[in-house]
């Protein structure tokens, strides 16, 4: 990489590496009983995936392009690592408290060869832009995840009186969490933008401010009417939304009304599934899912890749520039039209 390369990326891998490594370590420590071990998990198996994601990534783009060649390591490279590792870390979430080490390594393995496949065919073979990984990091993890919580326990985890109290907070961890929280909204929109350049990376930073922002005042605003109060729960998890459904267009939208009205629906959406959605599914299911990893990125990474097909067929008349687009969506530039791009 040349020296203004590195000085475009450098900053910004940081606070994605912060993001991974404090922002969720920390917001799985509300488990009053599995502090320690949420946090050590997270770092350890984190340093895992960001290493092997590195490797099957470009691996798979190589399989479906029919050639090989060596992987060169930049700052880039380090930083689809680390969008591996929160794919991973998602997942997590969903079975924490349930999972050995020696399980959560198996599957974070099994996870990075089949997320690396599934992101080589949807943005190397179809061409579908995501900058900030709602489909191919939130909306995968998530729904990896829960597909895994069905194989650890969870009659258990419901019905058993012990193993369900054990599954809440304190007022100390939760505490301690609300540290990770504060940290992922803060260096959200870094990790929106980590692969962006030039005017894309301002658009996807003001979006992403806006949006996050607004999931934050809706969020606590829902919980204040359904509850009379802020709940902890929506505080440490649903103020985040705006930032997951706001990945896929981050990009793409130019008019700030429109990043404000994503994040503030992603925001009550999530608020709703916290305090309505999860009592329900797991009353009629059986679904456990410890931290919420639906109602934070599964349904806001859906809802971010259904706004992402919205601003994809609108995005000749709010680029306004053919230029501008044909560098967006490389597939236009070989000759798809927008509406097949969306």
């Amino acid at each position: 990489m040349d020296k203004d390369s590195v000085q475009t990326f450098y900053p910004i891998f940081q606070d994605v590496h912060v993001m991974i490594f404090i922002g969720f370590g920390f917001l799985m420590v509300f488990l009053k009983t599995h502090s320690w071990t949420s946090v050590g998990y997270n770092f350890l198996i984190a340093s895992w995936a960001l290493q092997i994601t590195i490797l099957i990534s470009p691996f798979w783009h190589d399989v479906l392009n029919g050639s090989f060649h060596m992987i060169e390591l930049d700052i880039p490279k380090l930083i689809i690592g680390d969008f591996g590792a929160g794919a991973v870390l998602i997942t997590f979430g969903a079975i924490l408290g349930k999972c050995s080490l020696m399980q959560l390594w198996v599957l974070a393995t099994i996870e990075i060869i089949v997320y690396g496949l599934n992101e080589a065919i949807c943005a190397g073979k179809l061409g579908a832009v995501d900058m900030g990984g709602s489909m191919y990091v939130h909306t995968f993890g998530a729904f990896f995840g829960l597909g895994a919580s069905f194989f650890f326990s969870p009659k258990k985890s419901i019905n058993d009186a012990k193993t369900a109290a054990s599954a809440e907070g304190n007022y100390i961890s939760q505490l301690v969490a609300m540290v990770g929280t504060i940290y992922l909204w803060m260096f959200w929109p870094s990790f929106n933008g980590a692969l962006a350049t030039g005017s894309q990376q301002q658009r996807v930073m003001i979006n992403t401010v806006l949006s996050i922002s607004a999931s934050c005042i809706t969020a606590c605003g829902f919980a204040r009417l359904q509850l009379g109060k802020l709940d902890m729960e929506v505080v440490l998890n649903a103020t985040l939304a705006g930032g997951v459904a706001i990945g896929t267009p981050c990009d793409l939208i130019t008019n700030p009304g429109v990043a404000i009205a994503v994040g503030a629906s992603a925001g009550i959406v999530s608020a709703w599934g916290f305090l309505k959605l999860n009592g329900f599914l797991k009353e009629k299911i059986g679904l456990h899912d410890t931290c919420g990893v639906l109602n934070l990125h599964g349904i806001p990474g859906i809802m971010g890749g259904i706004y992402g097909c919205i601003a994809v067929a609108m995005a000749g008349e709010a680029f306004g520039d053919q230029a501008a687009i044909e560098s967006t969506f490389a597939m236009v530039a070989e000759g798809r039209t927008l509406s097949k791009q969306s």
